[in-house]
């Protein structure tokens, strides 16, 4: 499967994460996308160097450039369960605009087109390393990393396309 490429309407799909009540919730992509100007951006895991130390920070560190741009939200999608990713989400001393969606089954990253398969290392199957600008649900810019490269992806790359 060919991953989703500038012009494609995201697929719509059901996410969880934990919200401020720490009650844990289902939410479909369109419901968080429609109608606005959203970053969505995965990683291949949970708590791993790369994603930890350098991705994921790079978001919550430009959220405010990302808003002062015109993004609603910033959306983080990794194949891990939710609990995982609430334990990752906290962390980081503030996220209140990076909303931390756990993909447990990697279902909607297969409908993507963006599964990386790292079973011989132990990990399964996961996200590849990806950010994109998605406006009122078509992909108006993504930057898809090779393998387990950090080149193309980061907050300041994407910054660059807004």
């Amino acid at each position: 499967m060919a991953p989703i490429a500038v012009g494609a309407s995201i697929p719509d799909g059901t996410l969880a994460y934990f919200d401020e009540y720490d009650q844990l919730q289902e939410v479909s992509v369109h419901s968080l996308a429609a109608g606005k100007k959203v970053v969505l951006f995965g990683v291949p895991g949970a708590f791993t160097p790369t994603c930890s130390v350098k991705h994921v920070p790079g978001f919550i560190e430009k959220a405010e450039e990302f808003k002062a741009k015109g993004v609603s939200e910033i959306l983080l999608i990794s194949v891990n369960d939710p609990f995982v990713m609430k334990a990752w989400a906290k962390t980081y001393p503030d996220t209140k605009f990076v909303k931390f969606l756990a993909d447990g089954s990697g279902k909607y990253t297969h409908a993507l087109g963006l599964e990386l398969d790292l079973t011989e290392k132990g990990l399964g199957v996961r996200s590849r390393r990806f950010a994109a600008v998605v406006d009122d649900l078509k992909v108006q810019t993504i930057n898809i990393e090779a393998g387990g490269e950090f080149t193309v992806s980061g907050a300041e790359d994407l910054l660059k396309t807004l």
